[in-house]
């Protein structure tokens, strides 16, 4: 059999595998957003058998053959990364037995919907039974993952960023958090007091805000849609990709950046590559170059001062006046630092050190030198220590995040990353487009994307998440640029 029968085989069993991550994910949507209570046993045992079948897809002997056989095949390079991204596939899921492979897709499916209940009712006695049974499963997949030196942690890391280990991760962090909270003291030293937003802002005008930002950001209609739900989130891929986002009905800025950060997400997985759908090479690249493009447009973009021009007077049409009707005082509003409990809602000097402390528990949670039954108590610790507040209750603490319920265990620590891949990209944007703060003040952000599309969003997986940032920006990436831009942008808004 020649080489192009042998990749075009291969290619077909890919997309499988593919069409049935993308199952998963719009299964998970539905569940967020449109599942009545009643469903949530049967979408459970729903999650578990498309689990099972993209389990059995990936341990076939075949795909190992074919990956194999093909490994030094001349071949183009997008079809050499589609060969390489098999056997990793491959050699991943044979670890994993097929019944905990359905199993955690089961007990992660019935945790999130257990979660949402207990961080309504303020309870993380509610959630600790189904989080202990998540931790468990995830735990064993770790053990079984593990090869080549890896730590356990590392090998759960693996699914989101490829090849990151814990001591980079590590050791960049213990390099930002002195400068962060430095800048942090700094800040809250000044005395300044920032503008606030005043008044009450309507579900359906935040709704329509959302939909004309999703405009202006380069959402395709055609191939998305926008919803409510607890958390946001985006889902989906190519032709259809679903974000949501959430409401907050005294505070605009909690809607209009959820949905932003959403839309980064969104935009990305509409613009990748269409040649290799479902396939790996046309997949984003991982999850911290995903969370580049999210936080680039919720932050650098989103919060930046040229886009306050457009968006201060956006705000007030929808509402009338917000307190902070000037594109100067909004743009301080929007900006505001001071210390919260919720993650999302963090202000960029705060928001990696929320990621920091995440990335420290979850590392205790799965290598089992923290129980579940310690984690609100761990956490509201660990929360004093490093913000210098008591968390009140559960839902502002420990049940905030949808992460963990998910299964989504080494995820957190890409957020940092992503930021600091945003802040590359953000530099590297500005050199390329002397008139990018001119388009972002009319709310012409379609170049900005385009330049982004060609140079992140076509190139899917076609190099290593750390030398696809580098291409783009001409260097390797390094935390220096996010904690540089941060000083200057804070610098100048507190009058450092």
């Amino acid at each position: 059999m020649d080489e192009a029968t042998l990749y075009a085989e291969l290619a077909d069993h890919l997309r499988g595998l593919g069409a049935l991550d993308e199952v998963s994910s719009l299964l998970n949507w539905d569940q967020e957003t449109q599942m009545p209570p009643k469903g949530m046993a049967r979408r459970a045992e729903q999650c578990a058998a498309v689990a099972s079948a993209a389990h059995a897809l990936a341990t076939a002997p075949r795909l190992a053959e074919l990956a194999e056989l093909l490994k030094d095949a001349d071949l183009d390079p997008a079809a050499k990364v589609n060969v390489a991204e098999a056997g990793r596939i491959s050699r991943r899921a044979t670890r994993v037995p097929a019944e905990l492979a359905g199993e955690i897709a089961r007990a992660t499916a019935l945790a999130q919907t257990v979660w949402q209940a207990a961080r309504e009712s303020n309870s993380f006695a509610d959630f600790a039974p189904v989080l202990e049974r998540v931790v468990t499963l995830k735990r064993e997949q770790a053990r079984l993952l593990v090869g080549n030196g890896e730590t356990p942690y590392e090998a759960l890391l693996d699914e989101y960023e490829p090849g990151m280990t814990e001591a980079e991760l590590t050791g960049m962090f213990e390099r930002m958090r002195p400068r962060l909270t430095q800048l942090r003291a700094r800040i809250a030293a000044s005395g300044w007091r920032m503008p606030r937003f005043t008044g009450s802002y309507a579900r359906a005008g935040q709704i329509a805000l959302s939909r004309r930002l999703c405009d202006v950001f380069g959402f395709d209609w055609q191939a998305g849609r926008l919803d409510l739900a607890v958390h946001p989130s985006s889902a989906g891929s190519g032709g259809d990709v679903r974000i949501t986002t959430r409401v907050n009905e005294s505070d605009p800025r909690e809607c209009v950046y959820a949905t932003i950060h959403e839309l980064g997400h969104a935009v990305y997985e509409q613009g990748l590559g269409p040649a290799q759908a479902l396939l790996p090479a046309g997949m984003s690249a991982s999850m911290a170059v995903h969370e580049s493009q999210s936080r680039l447009f919720e932050n650098q973009l989103g919060r930046g001062r040229a886009f306050c021009e457009w968006l201060c007077p956006a705000v007030g049409a929808q509402f009338g006046s917000t307190g902070v009707d000037m594109p100067e005082s909004f743009y301080a509003a929007v900006n505001l630092v001071e210390t919260g409990f919720i993650r999302t809602e963090a202000d960029e000097v705060h928001y990696n050190l929320h990621i920091m402390m995440r990335y420290d528990l979850e590392r205790e949670l799965i290598a089992g030198t923290l129980d579940v039954a310690d984690l609100e108590t761990a956490w509201n610790d660990r929360f004093r220590a490093d913000f210098g507040v008591a968390v009140p209750e559960a839902r502002l603490g420990v049940l905030q995040d949808v992460h963990w319920s998910a299964g989504l265990f080494g995820y957190f620590p890409t957020y940092a990353l992503g930021n600091v891949y945003a802040a590359e990209l953000y530099a590297a944007m500005r050199a390329a487009m002397p008139d990018l703060e001119r388009l972002l003040a009319a709310g012409d952000v379609w170049p900005l994307v385009d330049w982004l599309r060609a140079r992140i969003h076509a190139r899917g997986r076609l190099l290593p998440p750390a030398a696809l940032i580098e291409e783009a920006c001409g260097h390797p990436p390094s935390e220096e640029a996010l904690l540089g831009y941060l000083e200057r942008k804070y610098g100048a808004l507190y009058t450092l």
